[in-house]
């Protein structure tokens, strides 16, 4: 069977403490919620997680959405989003099953990337690994005001703004990513086409605006 692997990089930095973090935990958990009620996502998509603060981790590697566990995460320190971008082209190349000859292998992965501030490390180091990699779909999420939209937007041509880091506007994005991954989902499970950008996933909610 071949897998539609998602990839969720949230930041986890001092910044996110409070009422931002608490709603990326509930998000995640409205996610995976709403995709398990979905035949077709429940059999294709696969779910990990990497945070970021002052270094990058997986907290969930690569899982089917009936034995995904989420693990608490909370907010901390500083912004390695070249760590985050460095870990993910590692795990695209091990988690990921690449077509050849013999067999089809997964279907191109989705990253979601969602941060609220300006990297503080090396990012462009860990974005050159990113490029070496079938890296699929990545769409960039810069939250409130001092995220910088601009390093996004040299990491992948999708990217979008939530202006505010409240809970209801984090939680829009979180019901916008579920939405995408079930159209995806389907899309890939009845018509065999990826998706490869922005225009191909459900129009944004309001709170959302696509970066041009």
């Amino acid at each position: 069977m071949r897998r539609l692997p998602v990839y969720l990089l949230l930041d986890t930095s001092g910044s996110m403490t409070g009422e931002p973090i608490e709603a990326v935990k509930n998000g995640v958990q409205m996610m995976l919620h709403s995709l398990r009620q979905n035949p077709q996502a429940i059999e294709t998509a696969y779910v990990s997680i990497i945070t970021f603060d002052s270094e990058a981790r997986q907290i969930v590697p690569l899982t089917d959405l009936a034995s995904f566990q989420m693990v608490d995460i909370k907010a901390s320190s500083t912004t390695s989003l070249g760590a985050a971008l460095g870990l993910l082209a590692e795990k695209l190349s091990t988690e990921v099953t690449k077509t050849t000859l013999e067999q089809k292998g997964d279907w191109k992965p989705m990253t979601f990337l969602m941060t609220d501030g300006i990297p503080t490390d090396d990012w462009q180091a860990g974005y050159n690994k990113l490029k070496s990699v079938n890296k699929g779909l990545i769409v960039g999420c810069a939250v409130g005001s001092a995220a910088d939209d601009k390093i996004l937007k040299q990491i992948t041509e999708s990217v979008i703004r939530l202006d505010n880091a409240d809970s209801e506007s984090i939680s829009k994005f979180f019901q916008w990513v579920t939405d995408s991954i079930s159209t995806t989902s389907t899309k890939v499970e009845e018509s065999g086409k990826e998706v490869t950008g922005l225009d191909q996933l459900p129009p944004p909610p309001s709170e959302l605006v696509i970066v041009a």
